[in-house]
């Protein structure tokens, strides 16, 4: 069983391991990261860690766990990569709709792909999969290019719950041609050495979409970094200024007292702490909404 820290899961599955990049969002991706750690260990290969890799020896792991629980399918690679066969695709979703005691969330850079497996499984159920109460379907969403790239399709594919993950949000995303047709909203910042910042504002607005069409929200994280509101009394590697269009000007003097956003709060000051310390509050709270089923 693989346990994890992830907030929106209790455990992962990873019967296919491994991807390739797809979009801006990958740049500093922490699978890739964590499978260079592990490379020559626990099924990651030594040369390539984060090759697209099949471990059938662990489809039949579901089958085990007696407590129901949310598991994240594929957490460290995308199962819909075109070198993952549609066969091995095939028996994970038979597997995951025969445990029906669990919920199983996939998500995905790749939606035609994941639309494809979808409605070819379809055929072989004597119900419809929109009956399938345990399956969560989503794509990734990092800016409003893939916004309008991933959600359509996503739509377009048949499950009980589909959602999105605005994480690692890099930019302004309007939610508003789709997000009634959507069951959960995930959002969150980038973790790790290299990770980008994110704009405050890019978070509430999102948050604040939700809250005007009720849509379930789940703030996951901030991230490496924060504004520097929210890090006063927290010690931190680096500092800069991040516009409201994305322009980041990184600094490498020491914080001044500038103030944390300017008079029409297009900019703040976002400093480097690391995800825990950065934590999970925005303005001020926890957000942790669930579909509603």
């Amino acid at each position: 069983m693989g346990e994890t820290k992830i907030e929106w899961c209790a455990t992962v599955w990873n019967s296919a391991t491994g991807c390739t990049p797809i979009s801006p969002g990958c740049a500093n991706c922490y699978a890739a990261r964590m499978a260079k750690r592990l490379a020559g260990r626990c099924g990651y290969p030594k040369k390539e860690p984060f090759k697209v890799t099949l471990h059938p020896e662990r489809l039949t792991e579901p089958f085990s766990w007696r407590k129901p629980r949310r598991v994240f399918v594929s957490s460290m690679g995308d199962l819909f990569h075109k070198d993952v066969p549609m066969g091995h695709i095939l028996d994970v979703l038979t597997c995951a709709t025969a445990c029906d005691q669990h919920t199983f969330i996939f998500l995905t850079k790749r939606p035609r792909r994941m639309k494809e497996a979808f409605e070819e499984y379809k055929s072989y159920l004597r119900v419809s999969i929109r009956a399938l109460k345990n399956i969560w379907l989503g794509v990734s969403v990092e800016n409003q290019k893939a916004a309008d790239e991933r959600i359509p399709v996503l739509l377009q594919t048949p499950t009980a719950v589909r959602f999105i993950s605005c994480e690692p949000l890099l930019g302004p995303v309007d939610l508003s041609p789709y997000i009634s047709k959507l069951d959960w909203i995930i959002s969150g910042g980038e973790s790790g050495p290299s990770a980008r910042p994110m704009h405050p504002d890019w978070a509430r607005s999102i948050r604040d979409q939700c809250l005007r069409t009720w849509t379930p929200f789940f703030f996951k994280q901030w991230g490496a970094w924060t504004p520097k509101l929210q890090a006063e009394r927290i010690r931190y590697k680096g500092w800069g200024t991040l516009n409201i269009d994305g322009n980041w000007f990184p600094d490498t003097t020491p914080w001044n007292g500038k103030q944390d956003a300017d008079s029409d709060g297009r900019e703040y000051v976002m400093v480097q702490v690391g995800k825990k310390a950065a934590g999970r509050l925005l303005d001020g709270r926890e957000w942790n909404e669930w579909p509603r089923q």
